[in-house]
């Protein structure tokens, strides 16, 4: 395994991918299809995002009862 696939499975598990993904990120690399391996993390980090997203809106909602429960301080 190179050091960039090393370094990319690194990376993935940091980021919470499961063995699979982890799989075709490294099988893209080792094929040599770097467009399509381009492609694929683009669009794993779009995942990351709607995650983000979602969890900030949960935050969100936690925000504004933490401040109405202070209104009734």
């Amino acid at each position: 395994m190179s050091d960039y696939e090393q370094d990319l499975t690194t990376c993935l598990t940091d980021a919470g991918f499961t063995g699979e993904a982890i799989s075709e990120a490294v099988r893209l690399c080792e094929a040599g299809r770097t467009e399509d391996l381009v492609h694929y993390l683009r669009v794993r980090r779009c995942d990351l995002i709607e995650e983000l997203h979602e969890r900030q809106k949960k935050i969100d909602r936690f925000d504004y009862m933490i401040r109405q429960a202070e209104k009734q301080i």
